[in-house]
Parts: C-alpha cells; structure tokens; sequence
C-alpha cells in the first residue's frame, strides 16, 4: 500500500495518550505519515504546584510534553492551532491575553485552520471525536464539531470519530474496581452517557503491539499524573499491573458516520481507501 497521511485531532495534551496513541503508532510503524493537531495548549489541565509554577506555563510545558508523547509513538509533526484551553469548571473564563478559549472559537475559523493542515499535508484520515467529544468535556465536544466541519472544507477522505464502547467500558471499571483504588475525582457513573454505544462502533484496532509505546506516550505526560491532592486517573492506569493495562487497552475503537450500515467491523482504519 502507498504510504497515507493520518492526523489525528485533539482537544488537550494527553488525549491522545489515551485515547489513539496505539492506533497512531500502529500506522506510523507501518511507514505512514502520522500528524498530530493539538486544539488547546493544556493550560487550564489539573496539575500539582511544582508543574503549575513552573517558569515556562503550564500549557508551554504540556506542549512540551506532547513533543515526547509524540516522539514515543513515531509520529511526524505536531501542529497546535493556537487556542487556550477552555477548562472543565462549570463557568468558562475570560479569554487570555491575545488568545481564544476553544469553547468561544467561532466554527468556521477553527475549521479553517485544521482545514489547512488538513489540504497541506493531503490527509487521507482524520481522527477525530464522537458527538459525545467522549466524557462531554467542552473542548472535546468543540473537537467534534471543528473536525466535521474541517473535514467538509479539506474534502479529507476518512473521518473516524475515537470512542469507546460505553457500555463494555462502564463494565470493565465496575469490575476493576472491585480489585483497585481509583482516585476520588473518577466517577463511574460519568461514563453511563459518554462516549457511544456498542453498536455503533464501525472500527475496532487491536493495538496490543503498541502497549509499550501507548505507556510511554502516557508517561510523557508527567504533569497530568498527579494533583496536590495525590495522584489522578492518568497515574492510576500506568499503576496497573501488566495482564490489567493489556486488558484495558489492547484495543482502540472509532466510529466512521460513513460506514454502510450492516457492514462487518473493520479493523484497519486504512480498509477501503483508494
């Protein structure tokens, strides 16, 4: 197969650690071009005063630490469409100096500007999110609506919404629980309208030969593992022993909105391109 360009679109600095890092690794090992497109710099993340006082800015250094992700999972480039992270507080603060909250950003020049990366590097699949922008935070929800509307403008050939299969994921963390500690800021029960239903997945990847690089992007994200309040979901999962971390996420899923209906689950978010 001809080399393709994927890009892959997100809200936050660590959001692709989590969610298709395997999946990215996968394609760039297999000797395709792998973009990674931040909408936010992160600088609103929950994060413990060594790494909030750092000199550089919390958003600098997780940018930063989106470069090391990067590097672990062979990906090519990282753009950063220049918006501040717009937090997931109930009230949505004022802009920046000389910035744009994501939440606030007016569609069409979001979409202009990932539409541009889009035609520059001649995508030929954008990873995006569902309708849900997963756990419903508002950057990931923008996520969302940006990436449809880029993808429109760019005329890229595949979108594949990330996701994960609600219902089997609010299972597996009721079951882990019952061995492991979460830390006080996870809610379950959050997770009962995120992301999508199961038969709505169109894609399912198996990444479990990217295990180690999806740890390491993880790992680079050292800012978002801890809190002054003690450590936090993105620490509890690189806690997990071995057979646990492979369970959890030997898989990826995505959602293509132009999959045939009644069509089997496709395994190659390549599948099918001319």
């Amino acid at each position: 197969m001809k080399p393709k360009t994927i890009v892959a679109f997100h809200a936050h600095p660590d959001d692709e650690a989590l969610l298709t890092s395997g999946t990215m690794a996968k394609a760039a090992a297999a000797g395709h071009r792998v973009v990674l497109v931040l909408a936010t710099d992160g600088g609103m993340g929950l994060a413990a005063a060594a790494y909030t006082h750092d000199p550089r800015g919390l958003g600098s250094l997780r940018l930063a630490e989106a470069q090391a992700s990067a590097d672990a999972l062979g990906v090519a480039k990282i753009e950063w469409l220049g918006y501040a992270d717009s937090g997931s507080g109930p009230v949505l603060e004022p802009n920046p100096v000389g910035q744009v909250r994501f939440a606030r950003a007016r569609l069409e020049e979001a979409a202009e500007r990932l539409a541009a990366i889009l035609r520059t590097e001649q995508a030929d699949v954008l990873l995006t999110y569902d309708r849900n922008g997963g756990y419903g935070h508002r950057d990931h929800v923008r996520v969302h609506e940006v990436g449809r509307r880029a993808a429109e403008i760019a005329r890229t050939p595949r979108v594949l919404e990330a996701t994960v299969p609600r219902d089997l994921l609010v299972q597996a963390l009721r079951w882990v629980s019952k061995v492991y500690r979460f830390p006080p800021d996870f809610d379950i029960a959050s997770f009962e309208q995120a992301y999508s239903a199961t038969d709505e997945i169109t894609h399912r990847i198996d990444v479990s030969k990217q295990l180690k690089a999806k740890r390491a992007s993880m790992r680079a994200h050292a800012s978002q593992s801890s809190g002054d309040g003690g450590d936090r979901t993105l620490a509890a999962f690189l806690r997990l022993p071995g057979p646990l971390y492979t369970l959890a996420f030997r898989r990826e899923w995505f959602r293509d909105p132009m999959h045939p209906a009644g069509a089997p689950i496709a395994t190659d978010i390549l599948e099918g391109l001319p």
